[in-house]
């Protein structure tokens, strides 16, 4: 007997690893990936060339008040501006096997509205 969590967890994974093969992040244009918890939600943005992350948020950190989509685009309007200080104009958006909406969508038109090209 298999417990549904697990189940969920594995098919996310199995659906990020093949959005993995097909995208890659480079100095000019990072790979910007999103993780979501029940809590909190992160954001960073990586040169897989070289294996460093360039800019990173988290939306608990950043002490913002509302519902977890109002954080998330919070979180995506301060990588906006960390990747705009790095001189970062487009970069390649990872959902990491989660679905394009609620927060995953909240991050990616913050950056957008940011002045980012996705």
């Amino acid at each position: 007997m298999t417990d549904i969590n697990i189940t969920k967890r594995i098919n996310r994974m199995r659906r990020q690893t093949r959005g993995r093969a097909k995208i890659s992040g480079t100095a000019e244009r990072p790979r910007v990936t999103v993780f979501k918890s029940n809590t909190a939600l992160y954001a960073q943005a990586i040169d897989d060339v070289s294996g460093v992350t360039l800019a990173a948020v988290n939306d608990a950190h950043l002490k913002t008040k509302g519902t977890k989509t109002d954080r998330a685009t919070k979180a995506g309007e301060k990588l906006a501006e960390l990747l705009k200080a790095k001189g970062v104009a487009a970069v390649v958006f990872d959902k990491a096997g989660f679905k394009y909406h609620g927060r995953v969508k909240a991050v990616a038109e913050a950056l957008r509205a940011g002045g980012i090209t996705l």
